[in-house]
């Protein structure tokens, strides 16, 4: 286990960072969310509108294999520090 963790949807195991000490990005692609590092979050606005399409399409693992049994989406994004709540619509 890294200390690696995505800013996209707060995945805490990367193998590598998603960007180095100089901000270079490593264009890796986050085992959880499937986000690409360098694209998806290359801006503010795009990590927000990566993040949020995820979300609304279920939050489909891009590598199933890595999911832990114990999963819980709420718990992992705020690795990221992003509340759920924010993405969940009111009925």
């Amino acid at each position: 286990m890294s200390d690696f963790i995505c800013p996209i949807c707060g995945y805490p195991n990367l193998d590598e960072p998603p960007h180095d000490e100089t901000g270079a990005p490593s264009f890796d692609i986050c085992p959880c969310c499937g986000g690409e590092f360098g694209y998806n979050d290359a801006t503010p606005e795009a990590e927000e509108v990566y993040r949020r399409n995820w979300i609304q399409n279920g939050a489909q693992w891009f590598t199933p294999n890595r999911k832990p049994t114990d999963w819980n989406l709420r718990n992992q994004l705020l690795n990221a520090g992003v509340n759920l709540d924010k993405y969940c619509s009111s009925s």
